[in-house]
């Protein structure tokens, strides 16, 4: 079983370096997909992409697995190439069905131990953590957010299915229910709340590239077919990235933080 999520991940770097985006995220997959059809053992195979990869109108509904692809930037375009490339594959390759072949996009994933830049719950805890306001760049923008569990699990259970029974491959939206898909500004809202005396933020527009404004997800396909729902909203998912992260401020054993987390998400 193999689970590619691998990436450049970050919007602003894909502008500042579009060429090593598109060599990761377009040839990384050709790459790990190449070693794929070269190892018989293989039996499922899962791409992770992103709900950047469709054409996005700034329309309210959410997007479906059939709806055009077509990223702006170069990171969410260059996804929408790993799209194409692995159904390729899929058709050229694996027909025999030898091997599941499915890629999943998913939402907006927030928790513990993320320490990239230009992501807004890092900067939130960066901030907080030394005192200062968390200043927010597009407090408009909806996307949906979800815990970093969520996706994972779901995961795990396509390559699994699709192990089982070739059925379950194809493409997959995985994301929040839609009363998780909230602005920048109330998921700031959220989390101060969550941190306590302290936090605050301000809004900070600093002119930088093409973002989209609006954007979310219709995840009725894999609730259909799994029988999936999202454990926790968006309200939980602050809480327990903010309580992961206060305990790695203060030196806890981040081993055993995130295995208790993992136990309580699958309790």
């Amino acid at each position: 079983v193999v689970f590619h999520l691998a990436a450049q991940p970050i919007v602003r770097d894909s502008y500042k370096d579009p060429v090593y985006t598109y060599e990761t995220n377009v040839m990384g997959t050709v790459n790990v997909l190449e070693c794929v059809r070269r190892t018989m053992s293989v039996q499922s195979f899962l791409n992770v992409t992103t709900d950047k990869v469709y054409e996005n109108r700034e329309w309210e509904y959410g997007y479906r697995e059939c709806d055009p692809l077509d990223g702006y930037d170069p990171y969410s375009n260059s996804k929408s190439c790993s799209e194409l490339v692995t159904h390729s594959y899929q058709k050229s390759f694996f027909q025999d069905g030898r091997c599941a072949i499915s890629t999943s996009r998913a939402g907006n994933v927030i928790g513990g131990g993320d320490f990239a830049n230009d992501r807004i719950i890092p900067d939130c805890v960066r901030a907080a953590g030394c005192g200062r306001e968390i200043a927010v760049r597009n407090p408009h923008s909806t996307r949906p957010y979800q815990l970093v569990l969520e996706p994972l699990a779901v995961y795990m259970a396509i390559a699994k299915r699709q192990w089982e029974d070739r059925s379950f491959q194809g493409y997959y939206n995985v994301g929040p229910d839609d009363k998780d898909c909230v602005t920048t500004g109330t998921l700031v809202d959220l989390f101060c709340t969550a941190w306590g005396p302290g936090a605050a933020w301000v809004d900070q527009y600093d002119g930088g590239p093409h973002e989209a404004n609006f954007l979310k997800l219709d995840c009725s396909k894999i609730k259909r077919a799994l029988n999936w729902t999202p454990r926790y909203g968006v309200k939980e998912a602050i809480e327990k990235t903010v309580a992961w992260s206060k305990e790695y401020l203060e030196g806890a054993d981040m081993l055993e933080v995130m295995d208790r987390q993992i136990r309580e998400f699958f309790a």
